[in-house]
């Protein structure tokens, strides 16, 4: 605090030596070179000088007010489970803490045996220590630490404030707190421990408790076994305290079935060896053949199946929270603190796998942890995502395979059906041609049947007339040769021959086809209305073929008619030359077609007559294609049909 002083009167004699240089370097009217350059050379140093005393004096004032805090340790500072509370209330203290923390760690050895005369170096030693620098506040962890500075306050601890911490309250002297000193006290519940340890293992029988020869350990193994004596009817306890650490480990690894072990702690062995960290009881995990189980969490992690425990963090945090207040300024002994009880219970997955303990054996409520996670704990969305697509795709692949299933029997059925359609199809050509031959043929033998009928008659008379009877069979003969032409020209047809193609006149072929149908027209009383243009010009194409068109007009026209009255019959043929090709017409007045059946006319097997066969109007229709024509129906006004074809004057060759 003296040098801090002295270096702060420095910093203010050099900030009133420059201004004065400065005043005078201005103040002079005419300064010489010479001057300026003193001027400000002493400006440098002097700034200088401020900068060195500043950063000397500020480490110094932050220095100053550092905290000073004693950890005062049981037994050393690795030494569980006091160890993980000092490591706990260090790091609290770091964080919360509103001034630098100035922490000294000492342990206290001498509690390793419970002579008291050893404490008397050490407690020379701490007053040698703090003599010229006085602490803030001490801290024992531990209840063999807090017994040491209550015995010892007296002496060289008087006026600086102190929290026992980490300490059961059955071992805080309250009678002998002051006003500077609080308690953070815990409550250990052996009862609440063992009745535990039963619930998850519930056959045990014998329970080992493992605890060593120092002071505290005997302590508590009298508390342990008055705590428990409610349970004396269900299990047998043991104690190591006879027994050297080796010894403890050799009857641990030989323990009888439905045994535990009780981790109470061991700090010195019957052999007086001293045990620190967390040698001691990862050798016992190592060869015991029997779960392990304790009260504080500093033992949990590894070697411990679990249950309620004391947590570290519970009374680190509130003291270093008290630690805090108490550096601010507030009395020590006017914070009153209640005692940390037992916290949620833990277990560890890991023993639990090993000694087969079932998750339904434990508290309500309990946490376990270390819990190694399934591939369905850690991806659980992933995996239902997967698996989703992975459905969707068997979905998809399986309606995929039943359509492909559905497309080949429908494919099989299409075959078959086609092999049938194929068959019936020939069927229906064969009986076409048949019907069609015997239609074609049936005119001109209808013919010949009636010139023989009427020859007979000629000769049949009693007069008989030779002339008429040889006119008769002169037609017969005729046609019998024009039969002959009518097959060979429906087999043309079929066969697509053009090899009969000559120069035809239309308007010489219609006349030759009305006279063969004249005693027809003239049985059903019809007229004939002819209107031939002359200049119609010569075609190429089959004559027979073209006649047996125009003969089956001329009578499908003739048949229509038969139901009109006899003066209203009238047969119209007209020719005329359209669009480089001829035009001819044959229209009568009968009853007509309906106009949604122009299209079905052509069609095979169609037919509007009650003894027709529907095979007439399709011939016509393969005969005028054949010669790269078109024929049509359109109705006659005020009714009636008119079926007109047109052919072109010359035919396209063909390859």
């Amino acid at each position: 605090m003296r040098r801090s002083r002295a270096i702060w009167v420095a910093l203010a004699w050099s900030l009133l030596r420059l201004p004065g240089c400065c005043v005078g370097w201005a103040a002079s009217e005419a300064p010489e070179r010479t001057g300026k350059r003193h001027c400000i050379k002493q400006f440098r140093r002097i700034f200088a000088v401020l900068l060195v005393l500043a950063g000397v004096a500020c480490p110094t004032a932050v220095a100053a007010d550092a905290k000073r805090v004693m950890v005062l340790h049981s037994f050393g500072r690795d030494f569980k489970p006091w160890s993980e509370y000092g490591k706990a209330i260090r790091l609290e203290l770091e964080r919360t803490s509103r001034w630098p923390i100035d922490i000294f760690d000492h342990s206290l050895v001498t509690a390793r045996s419970d002579k008291q005369d050893v404490e008397k170096p050490f407690v020379e030693y701490l007053q040698a220590v703090f003599a010229k620098s006085p602490l803030d506040l001490i801290i024992g962890i531990g209840a063999p630490a807090a017994a040491f500075v209550q015995r010892h306050r007296e002496g060289f601890f008087a006026g600086t404030p102190m929290i026992l911490t980490a300490i059961d309250q059955r071992r805080v002297q309250f009678s002998n707190l002051t006003s500077n000193d609080v308690a953070v006290a815990v409550r250990i519940n052996y009862l609440a421990a063992f009745e535990n340890m039963l619930q998850v293992l519930p056959s045990t029988e014998n329970v080992m408790v493992v605890v060593g020869t120092s002071p505290i350990e005997k302590f508590w193994k009298e508390a342990i076994a008055k705590e428990v004596e409610p349970l004396a009817g269900r299990i047998k306890i043991s104690w190591t305290d006879h027994w050297s650490f080796d010894e403890l480990l050799q009857n641990a690894s030989r323990l009888p079935p439905r045994s535990a072990i009780f981790w109470e702690l061991m700090i010195v062995d019957a052999a007086g060896v001293v045990h620190e960290g967390n040698a001691a009881i990862s050798r016992l995990y190592d060869v015991a053949n029997a779960p392990i189980f304790s009260y504080d969490e500093s033992f949990f992690g590894r070697e411990t199946v679990g249950g309620p425990f004391l947590q570290v963090i519970d009374t680190s945090r509130q003291t270093a929270a008290i630690a805090v207040r108490i550096l601010g300024g507030e009395k020590a002994g006017d914070i009153k603190v209640a005692p940390v009880q037992f916290g949620r219970p833990m277990f560890d997955w890991r023993q639990l796998q090993r000694w087969n303990i079932s998750e339904s054996q434990l508290p309500p409520g309990s946490e376990i942890r270390f819990k190694r996670l399934s591939a369905w704990d850690q991806y659980r969305w992933q995996i239902v995502a997967i698996a989703m697509a992975v459905l969707l795709q068997a979905m998809l692949i399986h309606w995929l395979l039943y359509e492909r299933r559905r497309r080949h029997r429908s494919e099989v059925l299409a075959r078959n059906t086609l092999v049938e359609l194929t068959e019936m199809n020939r069927m229906a050509s064969g009986s076409e041609l048949s019907a069609s031959i015997a239609h074609e043929v049936m005119q001109p033998l209808t013919g010949m049947v009636a010139s023989a009928n009427a020859g007979l008659r000629w000769l049949g008379s009693a007069t008989p007339d030779l002339d008429k009877a040889r006119a008769m069979l002169d037609q017969i003969v005729t046609a019998g040769h024009r039969t002959a032409e009518v097959v060979r020209a429906i087999r043309a047809v079929f066969k697509k021959d053009t090899a009969n193609n000559q120069p035809v006149r239309m308007n010489d072929l219609i006349i030759e086809v009305l006279n063969l149908v004249s005693t027809e027209l003239a049985h059903h009383d019809i007229a004939v209305e002819e209107h031939l243009d002359e200049n119609l010009p010569v075609i190429i194409g089959d004559p027979i073929q073209l006649q047996q068109v125009a003969l089956n007009l001329i009578m499908n026209a003739i048949d229509a008619m038969e139901t009109t009255a006899n003066a209203d019959r009238i047969l119209g043929v007209r020719t005329a030359i359209r669009d480089g090709g001829i035009q001819v017409a044959v229209e009568d007045n009968g009853p007509g077609v309906e106009p949604d059946k122009f299209d079905q006319i052509f069609k095979p097997l169609f037919t509007t007559k009650s003894q027709g066969m529907g095979l007439g109007l399709a011939i016509c229709r393969s005969i005028i294609e054949a010669h790269h024509g078109k024929i049509w129906a359109s109705p006659r006004e005020p009714h009636g049909l008119s079926v007109q074809f047109y052919l072109p004057i010359e035919q396209p060759r063909t390859s």
